[in-house]
């Protein structure tokens, strides 16, 4: 039994391993100020373009009127954050709309490498990759439990598991609660 705990770890642990080393880089670059870049540049719509951020059929809308400027662009849902639509995802080119006065403006951008890391790290990526991430974070806390299973069901590992782990929890509570 113990060696198919310690095997279901391994492959749990060794499928997730990327996924886990991308959402580790992009955050602790982000946290020591690398957030990545976007190149921005204004899009030109026609002069009667119109959106209305309420409206039942928005990501229609903004398709339509994506096309009417001859852009070619896919994307999966529209965030609205008061005035503003961005078509999403985010972790890779796409478009910010500012409806204002019965006006539209409208701005392409190219985020790069470490931009479209943070933006699937936030969870602004591909639905299918926020799925994965889901995914994920079940795989890592079983293989996190697993890992901790096997290390305190061990004699010889049971002490230093349980210090680590003891630790570990001290160090996050004091930090993250008291300081």
């Amino acid at each position: 039994m113990r060696e198919r705990w310690i095997n279901m770890h391994l492959w749990v642990g060794a499928f997730f391993t990327p996924i886990l080393l991308i959402v580790a880089v992009s955050g602790g670059l982000y946290l020591v100020g690398i957030k990545g870049t976007t190149v921005d540049s204004a899009v030109s719509l026609p002069a009667d373009a119109k959106l209305d951020p309420k409206s039942a059929n928005l990501e229609a809308d903004v398709d339509a009127l994506l096309r009417k400027a001859g852009i070619d662009h896919s994307f999966e849902y529209i965030k609205k954050s008061g005035s503003t639509l961005t078509t999403r995802p985010t972790s890779r080119t796409y478009y910010v709309f500012t409806v204002a006065d019965g006006s539209v403006k409208a701005t392409r951008a190219v985020p790069d490498l470490q931009k479209r890391l943070i933006e699937l790290h936030k969870g602004h990526g591909p639905l299918a990759f926020k799925w994965l991430q889901r995914i994920t974070a079940i795989g890592l806390i079983f293989a996190i439990l697993a890992g901790l299973w096997i290390a305190l069901s061990e004699r010889e590992l049971w002490r230093h598991g349980a210090i680590a782990t003891g630790a570990g929890l001290a160090v996050a509570v004091v930090l993250g609660f008291f300081l």
